[in-house]
């Protein structure tokens, strides 16, 4: 199978990264795996369009995939000018009115998947909430077999079985350490977990400590909120480790405060490491949590009892999670473009 990925992800080029990883596993299964990576400015992407037409008109693709509603777009163009199957891959639940309120240019990509769902060959998203929220817009999408719900695969037993190399206990001894890691930016909406740690309610527990581990641009900011709120003593920053699953094994709590997210994938890390989960009600967090693990995206005073909840100990732990073998995942996420063939 000979297939074009329209990527906005440099990552993908990056052999050493996650992403370039898992996009050489990818090569290796399909047989000829191209990558356009579309990203930056608008003269990249224009450029990127260019370069796609180039690379169409040397040789057959028996398919296109495509990420984001704007590299979705040149998809369906290519495949409408040079008659190629391809896919729309939706990894961000697109449909939250939260994705939807936090920039114009998501405003621009919601409108966009509206136009290019029904047009796809194959739609590829990463959680039964996603699936659901495009069919609210598209009912016909129900009675098709146009959607694969497929997440990224997570190596669970990897986790399991790694051997813990930090102790956050022995780091910050005699805390009760809640654990936040993702990438600092507007939408992981870190800045409530902060002030929920500054509520009555769990400040009188002095031994609390929120860490929060990554980088992105919204990390001084939050910096500054720490400090005006004065809880320089409760709230840590450090940046990102590669020992993270040590962190997930030994915190007394994982936190996600997403305002949306297609997947979370960190939740099914920490649940793999055994860990306590409090979450937002957001990507997978209702199909492996029970509902007094989850509050309501945003409501800080509903966080807050979560949290109060999780110092006394009232919390439960994750529901088990499924075994993936990479060779399963692999061999799916073959199928999923196989599928649209079949379709077009």
């Amino acid at each position: 199978m000979k297939v074009l990925m329209i990527s906005g992800d440099s990552g993908v080029l990056d052999s050493k990264s996650e992403t370039g990883k898992r996009t050489e596993e990818y090569r290796q299964i399909l047989g000829t795996l191209d990558v356009l990576l579309a990203y930056g400015s608008v003269f990249r992407f224009v450029g990127a369009f260019f370069a796609g037409l180039g690379m169409l008109r040397r040789g057959k693709y028996d398919i296109i995939t495509a990420q984001d509603a704007e590299h979705s777009l040149l998809a369906w163009f290519f495949s409408s000018l040079f008659r190629v199957p391809w896919q729309m891959q939706i990894h961000t639940d697109i449909m939250s009115p939260y994705f939807v309120q936090s920039s114009v240019l998501n405003k621009m990509r919601v409108w966009l998947a509206k136009f290019l769902v029904p047009r796809a060959d194959g739609v590829r998203v990463v959680s039964n909430r996603i699936k659901q929220s495009l069919v609210k817009f598209n009912k016909d999408l129900d009675k098709s077999d146009k959607i694969t719900v497929l997440p990224v695969f997570v190596d669970t037993e990897k986790i399991k079985s790694m051997p813990v190399k930090t102790d956050l206990h022995i780091k910050y001894p005699g805390r009760f350490i809640i654990l936040m890691a993702s990438r600092i930016t507007r939408e992981k909406n870190i800045g409530l977990a902060i002030e929920a740690v500054s509520s009555r309610l769990i400040r009188e527990n002095k031994r609390i400590t929120l860490l929060v581990v990554g980088d992105g641009p919204e990390i001084e900011n939050l910096k500054f909120k720490t400090y005006k709120l004065g809880l320089n003593d409760s709230v840590i920053f450090e940046p990102r480790t590669d020992d993270l699953i040590s962190y997930y094994k030994t915190c007394d709590l994982f936190l996600l405060t997403s305002n949306y997210e297609g997947y979370g994938m960190t939740l099914v890390e920490a649940a793999s490491a055994g860990v306590k989960i409090v979450s937002s009600d957001v990507g997978i967090a209702p199909e492996i949590l029970e509902p007094e693990n989850i509050f309501k995206v945003g409501d800080k005073n509903d966080l807050a009892e979560k949290l109060h909840s999780a110092l006394n100990q009232r919390l439960l732990f994750p529901k088990p999670l499924t075994a993936q073998t990479k060779e399963d995942y692999l061999a799916l996420y073959k199928e999923s473009l196989e599928q649209c063939q079949k379709i077009f």
